[in-house]
Formats: C-alpha cells, structure tokens, sequence
C-alpha cells in the first residue's frame, strides 16, 4: 500500500518552524516532537524566513499577514480579468453599434 501525502493547516507548518527559529529547536528535535519529516520542516523554515523577510511566498502563506496579502493579490486578479471581460464586451457592443 502507498502512504497518503499528509496535509498540514499553516498555522502547523508556522508552529513547527518557529520551534526552529525561535526556540532553537535543532530540525531533528522539532521533526521528532512534531511528527514531521525533515524535509518538509526544512522547507517550512526556509518558507517562514522568507515570509518574516516581507517576501510573498509561492505556496500558501504560513503567517496572518502573508495570507491576507495572497488574498487581496487573488481578489485584484480576479478583478482585473472581470475588467477585461468588460472592456471586450463594451468594444464588441460599440462595434455593433457602429455597423448599423
């Protein structure tokens, strides 16, 4: 049988890191109590640095702010394609308009 991928919420992945960067947990002790591989632990850390940093990571958010800030870049997205939704619609009525 092949083992299922374990999904972990971000407010694990953020505890599990900061055991490593704000207790001095070595990656080994903090895989050990917390039951996660140390590649996973290794990737989380290196996630949280980057976002403690100010960077926007690629995966989802492992802090608050973080989070916040991958929703509302979500929301301008979508915004921004209804707004070209809209500008087509309004070209191709215009055009209809000008043909008659």
């Amino acid at each position: 049988m092949s083992k299922r991928r374990q999904n972990f919420s971000s407010e694990f992945k953020n505890e599990c890191a900061c055991l490593v960067l704000d207790k001095d947990y070595s990656v080994t002790e903090a895989c050990e109590s917390m039951g996660v591989s140390p590649t996973s632990l290794r990737k989380w850390v290196a996630q949280l640095e980057v976002e403690q940093a100010g960077g926007t990571p690629k995966a989802r958010a492992m802090t608050p702010d973080q989070q916040k800030i991958q929703q509302l870049e979500a929301k301008v997205k979508q915004f921004e394609w209804e707004k070209d939704i809209l500008k087509k619609a309004t070209a191709l009525l215009m055009s209809d308009t000008v043909k008659r």
